[in-house]
């Protein structure tokens, strides 16, 4: 399912809703355990998971290059926030029959043509996010990715 874009002040915000059949605990860990997030969104890396704590965000292209990630707001099994290039990125946990609601939120200040490519990563992210939690490994999707990428170029373009 596409990911929702609204315009809202200041920008726009992106949601994902995932409807999960696992605990928000087993959630939570693959969100937040280093182990498992680099199964489904190899760059990042937490060092200090607590509100104004940081992630690193790897280059992986051999130079060993990272930057700093904040995080903005946090608590534990509910949501985590952190900053995401000019805007912000929020993961939060809703427990419901079952399961849980996984709800993903990117704001953007303003849309650019880099605004697909990051919607797209987000979109495979979360399906090897889904794969992990059922115990599956998968590389990164790339021909996945274009097709969604495709899409969300679409999207975009009626929100201009």
């Amino acid at each position: 399912m596409l990911a929702v874009v609204e315009k809202f002040e200041g920008g726009y915000i992106a949601t994902y809703n995932r409807s999960l059949l696992y605990s928000v605990e087993k959630v939570w860990s693959a969100l937040t355990e280093n182990d498992k997030l680099e199964k489904w969104i190899p760059n990042l890396q937490v060092v200090d998971l607590r509100k104004g704590g940081k992630l690193k965000f790897n280059m992986n292209d051999g130079t060993d290059k990272f930057f700093d990630i904040s995080i903005e707001d946090y608590k534990e099994r509910f949501y985590l926030q952190y900053e995401w290039g000019q805007g912000w990125v929020r993961f939060e946990l809703f427990p419901n029959d079952g399961g849980c609601l996984l709800v993903l939120k990117e704001f953007i200040p303003v849309l650019n043509d880099h605004t697909p490519i990051d919607l797209a990563g987000w979109h495979v992210c979360l399906d090897m996010f889904s794969a992990l939690l059922e115990g599956q490994y998968m590389d990164f999707p790339k021909g996945e990715w274009e097709e969604w990428r495709q899409r969300y170029v679409s999207v975009i373009n009626q929100l201009r």
